[in-house]
């Protein structure tokens, strides 16, 4: 079965081709195709695509469009024409998974695509402004260049859903929870593969086993989990909840918006440009969302960048001790994602405060930044792991799990 797996983040389109027979591999194969273009060049100068199969065969451009539907669709042409092709044509596709950040309190399991479907997802942009339009874009240029191909939509909010109620509703007034206000918890696709990885790096099992997944990316959250449940997540009923982000500004006091719409008439579309394009480390920093950059210039001793790395670290060591408190202890400490996996420094600082654990990494596998394995010391009592971020594997899984479950 051939699937195509498309996931559309805040600042990143990419997308990856996986072939699965008779039944799941234990390990994430390596994709057959993959492509990545970003979002910041739409509309604009143009976007950066890069693409690369199997083979070995790689391939960049620069794409010039004006909507998102339109450079998917150009990044789906590749897969049957061009240097990085892998298919005959559209005809050969089995199925294709989406990513999608918000499923509200409704969609909670992998489903296939329909028009309500679509619709449903449509409706809860308004609470994931920075992903859920993009996502309905992706089912809109599959159905143009694929045709009527089975598409499958997985849910970010999913893995939480069932996290305890005392976890899940806001202290506001009751009547909220009936309203569907309440936490739902995202980056739940990759909180949940990375907690069965940990699983098989760590050769156990147990239903106790307490894990902290620390999603950091240009998105970021954590979850507490054990024995494979959500009891805990930072983010809540919108994405920009939490810990501090590339662009997002994660949890602020909600007097401050009172404030500025009182002192200077901002209105909604105000709030929401300031809180997650134009906060986090980008508006500390005042230079960039990239963690790289922002460790550039504050090792050149640009004092703000220096600024926003304690920030981040703060509240990152601050959400690491709440998941904590949720889990009574702790088994295993996570790290995945883009900065999770790649800045040692990040690492490092975040496990710093935690010597009262017991923590204790080795310094020179942390400055390797190995993908799924164990960075810390033979006597840490808690286990520091890297697990690559595989979101598109894990959607290419239950995909496979729906359509054989469906035949």
């Amino acid at each position: 079965m051939k699937i195509l797996v498309l996931n559309a983040g805040s600042s990143s389109q990419k997308c990856s081709l996986f072939q699965i027979a008779d039944s799941i591999p234990a390990a994430p194969p390596d994709p057959l195709w993959q492509a990545e273009i970003d979002w910041s060049g739409v509309g604009a100068a143009g976007s950066e695509l890069r693409l690369e199969n199997s083979s070995g065969a790689k391939s960049t451009e620069t794409v010039s469009v004006t909507k998102h539907t339109d450079a998917i669709g150009k990044m789906l042409e590749h897969l049957w024409s061009g240097s990085t092709k892998v298919i005959a044509s559209p005809r050969d596709m089995d199925v294709v998974g989406h990513r999608v950040v918000h499923g509200g309190a409704e969609l909670v399991k992998p489903t296939r695509v329909t028009p309500e479907i679509k619709n449903a997802i449509l409706k809860l942009s308004e609470l994931a402004p920075l992903h859920n339009r993009i996502q309905v874009d992706c089912i809109n240029a599959v159905e143009k260049q694929l045709g009527a191909v089975p598409q499958v939509a997985v849910f970010d909010t999913a893995f939480h859903a069932h996290m305890p109620i005392e976890a899940a509703v806001y202290p506001g007034p009751y009547e909220w929870l009936g309203e569907g206000i309440r936490r739902y918890g995202f980056h739940g696709i990759n909180h949940q593969y990375c907690a069965e990885r940990a699983w098989q790096i760590l050769k156990e099992k147990a239903p106790a086993l307490r894990l902290i997944s620390c999603h950091l990316g240009n998105g970021c959250s954590l979850a507490a989990i054990r024995g494979g449940r959500s009891l805990d997540t930072t983010m809540g009923f919108t994405p920009l909840d939490g810990i501090m982000m590339g662009t997002r500004s994660g949890s602020v006091d909600p007097g401050i918006l009172i404030y500025l719409m009182k002192k200077y008439g901002s209105n909604a579309d105000d709030l929401d440009q300031i809180l997650n394009r134009k906060s986090g480390l980008l508006g500390i920093s005042g230079l960039s969302n990239d963690m790289r950059e922002i460790l550039s210039a504050k090792n050149r001793g640009n004092h703000r960048a220096a600024l926003a790395f304690d920030i981040f670290i703060h509240r990152l060591r601050s959400g690491i001790g709440s998941m904590l408190a949720a889990l009574g202890g702790l088994d295993a400490l996570i790290f995945t994602a883009g900065i999770g996996e790649n800045s040692p420094d990040v690492r490092f600082a975040a496990c710093a405060a935690f010597d009262f654990l017991g923590i204790k990494l080795d310094q020179e596998r942390n400055l390797l930044s190995p993908r799924d394995q164990d960075i810390s010391t033979s006597d840490s009592r808690v286990r520091v792991l890297i697990i690559r971020a595989q979101e598109d594997w894990a959607i290419a899984r239950d995909c496979w799990k729906l359509i054989n479950d469906s035949i």
